[in-house]
């Protein structure tokens, strides 16, 4: 391994690739309203842990990326209030 490269940064571009990927299914998934829509919810919750789950290491044990997959849950839902606004609305 090379000096200072850590299981994680070695990673970085395969990250990133998730990253961006995550982001575009749920820029799909948002419609109006869908904080208050259960069904949206869910399927937001579904498309991050299957995101996730496809494209990163496995380096996480299942309460770990679990709960990794609920604080980004929990972090979208603060942060991208509608379709089309919140902090990441202009990126991509």
């Amino acid at each position: 391994m090379h000096k200072g490269r850590t299981p994680y940064t070695r990673n970085a571009p395969r990250q990133t690739k998730v990253a961006r990927a995550l982001l575009n299914r749920i820029k799909q998934l948002l419609v109006l309203n869908w904080r208050q829509k259960s069904t949206a919810r869910s399927q937001l919750r579904l498309a991050i842990e299957d995101v996730l789950d496809a494209g990163l290491p496995r380096v996480y044990d299942k309460p770990l990326f679990e709960q990794q997959c609920f604080v980004l849950f929990e972090h979208v839902y603060e942060c991208y209030p509608e379709q089309n606004a919140g902090i990441y609305a202009g990126v991509l």
